[in-house]
């Protein structure tokens, strides 16, 4: 679950963001005893500071990062693109019966040089 609460970053709960704005999210894993492979949909990590870090280097262009239980994680990614990017523990079962699900809902103008849609003919 996210802020303590399944379904707590969904609809109107929802994280929001604007294109080009850099998002920076503190994650932590309260276990107690399952490490959270955590990632966002379509989004890679600019910088991964383990184990909430922040002073030292962080790690660059990671997609997923491993949280031990009891640990923490902060992310950074700057978002170019609109739409909704899922917040998942990468175990995906926890989506669906532990509520490790959440939303980022971001808006601004389309970018087609980075990513359109494509529709068939």
């Amino acid at each position: 679950m996210f802020n303590g609460r399944v379904g707590s970053l969904l609809g109107e709960g929802a994280l929001k963001a604007n294109v080009g704005e850099t998002v920076r999210l503190y994650v932590g894993n309260g276990g107690p005893n399952l490490a959270s492979a955590f990632h966002v949909i379509g989004e890679i990590f600019d910088a991964v500071y383990r184990e909430g870090g922040l002073g030292r280097e962080p790690n660059r262009n990671i997609q997923t990062t491993l949280i031990p239980p009891g640990g923490a994680a902060i992310v950074e990614f700057r978002v170019e693109v609109p739409g909704r990017y899922l917040l998942v523990d990468h175990s995906l079962f926890r989506a669906l019966e532990k509520g490790a699900l959440g939303s980022l809902e971001v808006t601004g103008p389309d970018a087609p040089e980075i990513f359109r849609v494509m529709t068939p003919r």
